[in-house]
């Protein structure tokens, strides 16, 4: 079996970023368990068992928000459902990308395997058949308070279920009906409360999470071995990474960005020992481990608690089949997730601000030591000279992203729903700032291995990988070219973890 087509068993229970992110971008099938099958039919026979006792439970027998207190009548309870999607499919904005859409598929899958939320069994499989088969709902972006959940967007993802909206198939955009039709499928009628359970959930913040968190550890990984190319080109000091003094501050990020530095500059002999160049390196090579570390225990902490998220029940109301209980609550408050977003991108946003000042000092002769802006013929070539202009914009542009959504709040649904979390634009920002995160270290990845050049002596085990991995694609810059596609080069590498080893 390949990569491509592996199997995904779902349960409700156990479901890592990894998987998401493979059912995301590899194209991994799913399936449902006969346990959570078994749990899903459970749960709805006791929706089943209200509507015929006529009684009055949210979302089920009444409408929904400022309306729970509006009875809904036996025979209306499916149009009920019907309308609650239409209605709420009113998102703005630029569409997902199919990646996120597939991670909103497989994590909303699995929040319904769990068979606290009462949807048929027909029902969700016709959701799986969809991430299977390759239809990929149109979900604009914009429009989710991340509290009652991701209403709009994941409104969105049902009417592709329902024969409406548009969907993605192939890369071609086309009606929801149609790609249903050009899969084999066909639409399907809302029963009673399974509406509600489809878009009641943080599944939109989740996925972006969940695909940030990713991409953060590969570009965190890559940080790590640029920043010890930047350390030999400077003729850095590598006794500021031993082992000694992190073992006196104990913080696990730290002590573990301290070991990968030394073991990227093993065997170099680009270093040097206090005293012997200078006393102490400036802050942007002596506090990589402090800085790198702090980013590295907020990735594990955001990451045990999107996890958490991922296996959660985050709808309303939910249904406890052993004790008979209906209980409406706040699951689908994403606070959690907000929070873990914005504190991530703060996180992921130093990379690139500790990045930017290495870049400056490679670039910038009177603290190099090198020829300016890293060209041997300055004034008729400009050399790296607007490349740092480029990291210092992007890095600007970050710290106004970093500014947190988690902290609005706007009362919606006639002051019933009157405080939001706003996790939704938290996880959106965070994928920008981590995109950007990985382009300012292209731009120190390129001008490091320009800065080697100008020096002797064997590299590093990891540094040595890295350059020559760059070698492989860009070419060292002796007169001035177009350095757009330098950096795009540079940047793929670093996003595909291709410069770092262990």
């Amino acid at each position: 079996m390949t990569q491509q087509t592996k199997v995904l068993q779902l349960d409700g229970d156990h479901l890592s970023i990894e998987e998401v992110v493979a059912v995301a971008r590899k194209g991994w099938r799913i399936e449902l368990t006969a346990e959570a099958l078994a749990t899903v039919r459970r749960s709805r026979e006791m929706v089943e068992q209200m509507v015929s006792q006529q009684r009055v439970v949210y979302g089920i027998t009444t409408g929904f928000g400022k309306f729970s207190d509006v009875m809904i009548s036996g025979e209306d309870v499916s149009q009920l459902q019907e309308n609650l999607i239409m209605s709420h499919a009113c998102g703005m904005g630029e569409p997902y990308p199919a990646e996120v859409v597939r991670a909103m598929m497989v994590l909303r899958i699995n929040a319904l395997a769990k068979g606290y939320s009462g949807i048929r069994e027909e029902t969700l499989l016709h959701l799986v058949e969809l991430c299977n088969r390759g239809v990929h709902p149109v979900i604009p972006q914009q429009g989710s308070l991340g509290a009652s959940g991701d209403l709009a967007p994941l409104a969105h993802m049902v009417l592709v279920m329902l024969g409406k909206g548009e969907a993605e198939v192939n890369g071609r955009r086309m009606p929801g009906k149609e790609a249903l039709e050009q899969a084999g499928m066909a639409p399907i009628r809302l029963q009673a409360k399974e509406g509600l359970a489809l878009i009641n959930g943080t599944q939109a913040m989740t996925a972006q999470l969940c695909l940030a968190l990713y991409d953060a550890r590969i570009v965190l990984e890559s940080a790590e071995v640029i920043s010890a190319m930047t350390i030999e080109a400077l003729r850095g000091i590598p006794k500021a990474f031993d082992p000694q003094l992190h073992l006196v501050r104990p913080h696990p990020g730290q002590q573990e960005s301290a070991r990968k530095l030394l073991l990227h500059l093993q065997g170099s002999e680009r270093t040097t020992a206090q005293g012997e160049l200078r006393v102490q390196d400036p802050y942007s090579l002596r506090c990589i481990p402090q800085v790198h570390g702090a980013t590295r225990d907020t990735l594990e902490y955001v990451w045990q608690t999107v996890t958490r998220e991922c296996n959660s029940v985050t709808d309303n109301p939910i249904l406890f089949t052993e004790t008979g209980d209906v209980i409406s609550g706040g699951n689908f408050h994403g606070q959690p997730m907000a929070f873990a977003a914005d504190f991530m991108a703060i996180a992921i946003a130093e990379l690139a601000n500790i990045s930017e000042r290495r870049t400056e000092r490679l670039v910038n002769p009177q603290l190099s030591g090198l020829p300016g802006f890293l060209t041997e013929n300055g004034g008729l070539h400009s050399g790296f000279m607007i490349t740092q202009y480029v990291a210092a914009s992007i890095v600007s542009e970050n710290k106004v992203l970093c500014h947190p959504a988690s902290v609005d709040s706007i009362p919606s649904s006639a002051n019933q729903e009157d405080h939001v979390s706003m996790g939704t634009t938290s996880a959106r920002k965070l994928r920008t700032v981590v995109s950007n995160t990985a382009k300012v270290l292209a731009i120190e990845y390129l001008a490091a291995a320009q800065a080697i050049e100008f020096g002797h002596g064997a590299l590093g085990a990891g540094t040595a990988r890295a350059y020559e991995q760059l070698r492989k694609v860009v070419p060292r810059l002796t007169d001035d070219r177009e350095m757009h596609p330098d950096l795009q080069m540079a940047e793929q590498l670093v996003r595909d973890g291709a410069l770092f080893w262990e």
